[in-house]
């Protein structure tokens, strides 16, 4: 813990007006959330101290039972903010990096430097900035790390840091995280994307395409997409119990995929989505994260499921056969990081007819989206604040996205706590869309709940986006 030696140094600071491209709160948790709050008006102006007092760290851990950063700063005027970070197991090479410990405990993952980094370093940089100066905050994180990665602090401490004063800031304001971020006007709710079967680095490589997710774009409000959602992924376990292939869930909640080929996975989601009364494509669609630079290298890719090795050429041709036949309306990473051609050609193909999104091969990196956006390569991107390292980072990808015409949808990782800001900065920041795993799981359904309340916080002035296109057989 670090905190001010004179509390004189701190001094006076109201949280004044806020930016609106600034701040998170927690809503998951007393100290840092504002939904204790929600209904109360917000404090005058000139009412709350918003310097950083005093900064914490501990390591907590995730839903894999791995070690993971938490981060807590309380501000002069009493506020507490908290957040978590997650983490990923299928990453894109440019990603920020993620410091672990190494050596022997819990085979080399712990995070006892990045909290120690936290509690010290970075504590004594920060103790008096203002929290709600979200911009200026990150950027001493940024310039503190020094270097293009964040691999000397790490990102996850620097993120927990961002995330923590952002929460405290919406805290002492007390306003929820989502109003925070984007004011009264932060109304849209987010399209759900939702796994219903896992693969990929997710389900132990069981098959090659990591996420068959569904999407409603002909449900009205978020809760009634969940309960479409919530009848699929029933009929979906339902379906395997009937094969015997019932074999618990993988990573991020969804069914484990007992298939004999990829394709399969996509005709027994097609499958459960009529079993559970609805019009594939027409009401429930399909959305693919096919996580290609996992299995693709140089132009050449290794779909194991189906003992076939292809060029870029020929993973097009698959993935458009697959768009053919069954109601997609998003792909990701439908070719590899290193494969930028194929993604033109392929998105050249395709793109007047679905989504395509950019994870590993744009890594939330602002720079990354308008040199995508230059080549005409994909028009959506993921958006996933651990891939940067700050909020500010991971705002100005979002930014540089509906700069250039692209769709963004921010998502969790395979590695996640009971942490709930990236609902908030999907409703906040008003991207649209929002991918969290599964609809199993308590760190998935966290998220999944959060949004349902927001939702009914807003009443009326809550809308669902509608970003994807229906796609009637």
């Amino acid at each position: 813990m670090s905190s001010s030696d004179d509390p004189r140094a701190i001094a006076a600071s109201s949280c004044g007006p806020r930016d609106s491209r600034s701040g998170t709160g927690d809503p998951g948790d007393a100290a840092s959330s504002s939904s204790d709050h929600g209904d109360r008006a917000a404090p005058s102006a000139g009412a709350v101290d918003c310097r950083i007092r005093a900064v914490r760290a501990r390591r907590v851990w995730d839903s894999r039972g791995r070690p993971t950063v938490e981060a807590e700063i309380e501000l002069a005027g009493g506020a507490v903010g908290r957040a978590i970070v997650p983490a990923g197991a299928s990453k894109g090479s440019r990603e920020a990096h993620e410091l672990r410990d190494g050596g022997a405990p819990f085979g080399g993952l712990d995070v006892l430097q990045a909290v120690a980094h936290v509690e010290t370093e970075i504590a004594r940089a920060v103790v008096g900035l203002r929290a709600d100066d979200q911009v200026a905050l990150d950027q001493r994180l940024i310039e503190l790390d020094g270097t293009p990665t964040k691999s000397r602090l790490g990102a996850n401490a620097t993120l927990a840091v961002s995330m923590a004063a952002a929460h405290a800031a919406a805290a002492a304001r007390r306003v929820p995280l989502h109003e925070y971020l984007g004011g009264a006007a932060a109304t849209l709710m987010p399209l759900p994307q939702i796994q219903i079967f896992g693969g990929g680095a997710h389900a132990g490589r069981r098959v090659d395409i990591q996420d068959f997710m569904v999407v409603c774009p002909a449900a009205r409000t978020f809760a009634e997409a969940l309960e479409w959602t919530a009848e699929v992924y029933r009929h979906a376990g339902l379906v395997m119990q009937a094969r015997g292939a019932s074999l618990g869930v993988a990573d991020e909640g969804g069914w484990w995929p007992d298939f004999v080929s990829n394709e399969e996975a996509l005709t027994t989601l097609v499958e459960a989505i009529e079993r559970a009364g609805y019009a594939p494509g027409e009401q429930v669609a399909i959305a693919l994260d096919i996580a290609a630079s996992d299995f693709g290298r140089e132009g050449r890719y290794t779909l194991g499921l189906d003992a076939k090795v292809l060029d870029s050429d020929g993973m097009i041709e698959l993935l458009l056969g697959w768009i053919d036949a069954y109601p997609i309306v998003s792909i990701e990473d439908p070719l590899g990081e290193d494969d930028a051609d194929a993604f033109v050609r392929f998105t050249r193909a395709a793109g007047d007819r679905l989504q395509i999104v950019g994870d590993d091969f744009l890594v939330s990196d602002a720079a990354l989206v308008a040199d995508a956006a230059a080549l005409g390569a994909g028009n959506a991107v993921l958006l996933k604040p651990n891939q940067r390292g700050t909020l500010s980072e991971t705002r100005a990808a979002w930014d540089a996205a509906q700069a250039h015409g692209y769709a963004g949808i921010v998502s969790a990782r395979s590695g996640e706590t009971e942490d709930t800001t990236i609902v908030h900065l999907a409703v906040g920041w008003g991207t649209g869309q929002l991918k969290v795993g599964s609809f199993a799981r308590g760190e998935r359904m966290a998220k999944w709940n959060e949004a349902l309340r927001i939702e009914e916080r807003l009443g009326p002035r809550a809308t669902l986006a509608r970003p994807l296109p229906r796609r009637p057989r």
